[in-house]
């Protein structure tokens, strides 16, 4: 088969946007608020993980062009050889105290935190247990590591002892979990998880990029809101999410942060993160921590908008966080019921097998601070108009919507295929050895 074969044969993402169906790579035409355009009409942003609202505040961006200005556009080199500023050290330096951690190493991106770190510390006869719900980016750092991934069921407790309890006594073990879970909200039960780990030997990490900045005392994330934050090995986080900016940072004691920024090659072999980006975290960071109200008022905001979700007839799964799943069923419904949001003036994200167990898709909402009470009831008279179209919920006391969602059709399945493939799912399910 010629390499590009199956460029050739790629048809179904084009077929979708033939059919009007297509959900990826829209275009937004202004900057992340509460309401945005998209593709030249208003639209509420439900989509984005602008939590804190802080993407287009003019601190951050009088911030980033000062640094601008100072440093230039880039810096043109690596962390490990000419590209760490004072600015740099000054972020890991306020990030360490602000999470109440020994050091702290910053990387371009926050998806290169999970590849460097777990496949730096990860080697050939050890071991990384993973929940089966935890981002891609925790998937794909196991693959590149030389270790063994074993994995358990959403945040089930009892299987999770199961497979820590199967696995060699002697041998190295490293936990990673997402603190929020990023499909569908939920926390992971740190409290009894940690424990846990500790009594078979493991060490511990948690991916808390959906939750620093949200929960906690003032943002400090998922390890400080159950008071372990001194018992979790290492703290990883972005700031494409609250911090409004983009890049990550690993959090832990010294010397294995230390090891980290001699083996990761996600940081050796990438360029520094821009002035622009550092300086703009310095300043979010900064506000963040002083400014209460905020996380307060998004907190406070989500709580509306999932229980109006739930009023109408949805429903939101285990979510406490500004992460409201909107359970659909079906993969094709999940799309048609995006379409139908999206030309009611609604911006989310449908989420579909593999991503969520096949039979869970479902709709995305992401809250921000920057959310009001008016825009909340007019995207929940969009869902609920939807809601009824589709079937997915009654338009009134024992009345069915008159629609009955399609099974899925051939152009769909080819569609899972694909996103399969991307994901590389199959491949990820190693045997517990």
């Amino acid at each position: 088969m010629e390499l590009f074969d199956k460029v050739k044969n790629f048809t179904i993402a084009r077929e979708v946007q033939k059919a009007g169906l297509y959900p990826y790579f829209h275009t937004v035409e202004s900057g992340q608020n509460a309401v945005v355009t998209c593709e030249g009409r208003r639209m509420i942003m439900m989509g984005s993980n602008n939590y804190l609202g802080l993407a287009t505040d003019q601190r951050l961006k009088n911030a980033a062009i000062m640094a601008t200005q100072k440093y230039g556009t880039g810096c043109v080199g690596s962390r490990f050889l000419n590209g760490t500023l004072d600015m740099h050290r000054q972020l890991e330096r306020e990030l360490a105290e602000y999470l109440g951690k020994p050091a702290v190493v910053i990387f371009t991106t926050g998806m290169q935190v999970n590849l460097g770190v777990i496949s730096a510390l990860v080697g050939k006869k050890d071991y990384i247990i993973a929940d089966k719900f935890d981002h891609a980016s925790i998937l794909d750092g196991c693959r590149l590591s030389a270790g063994t991934l074993v994995r358990f069921k959403h945040n089930d407790l009892a299987d999770f002892e199961h497979v820590l309890k199967s696995l060699p006594e002697d041998a190295g073990k490293l936990v990673v979990v997402d603190g929020v879970f990023s499909m569908e909200g939920d926390v992971a039960p740190l409290d009894r998880m940690v424990p846990i780990a500790k009594k078979y030997g493991a060490r511990f990490m948690v991916d808390d990029a959906h939750g620093v900045g949200v929960l906690g005392r003032a943002g400090r994330g998922t390890c400080d809101h159950f008071g372990l934050t001194g018992e979790v090995d290492l703290i990883m986080g972005t700031f494409s999410k609250s911090f409004a900016s983009t890049g990550g940072f690993i959090a832990g004691d010294e010397d294995v942060i230390h090891y980290i920024k001699h083996h990761a090659r996600a940081l050796i072999f990438s360029a520094a993160p821009s002035p622009a980006n550092v300086a703009s975290v310095i300043r979010a960071l900064e506000i963040v921590k002083k400014d209460k109200k905020r996380i307060a008022r998004l907190i406070r905001t989500a709580a509306y908008m999932r229980d109006s979700l739930k009023k109408i007839g949805f429903d939101t799964g285990l979510t406490t966080t500004p992460i409201i799943p909107v359970v659909i069923g079906d993969d094709m419904t999940a799309f048609r019921m995006w379409k139908s949001l999206f030309d009611k003036g609604v911006f989310v994200t449908p989420v579909v097998s593999p991503a969520v167990p096949p039979g869970r898709a479902l709709i995305r909402v992401s809250m921000m601070a920057s959310h009001t009470k008016r825009h909340v009831e007019e995207a929940c008279a969009a869902f609920q108009e939807a809601g009824e179209e589709l079937g997915i919920i009654r338009k009134g006391p024992g009345e069915k919507a008159p629609y009955k969602a399609r099974r899925m059709t051939k152009m769909w399945n080819a569609m899972n295929r694909w996103m399969k493939n991307l994901w590389n799912w199959r491949r990820l399910k190693r045997p517990l050895t």
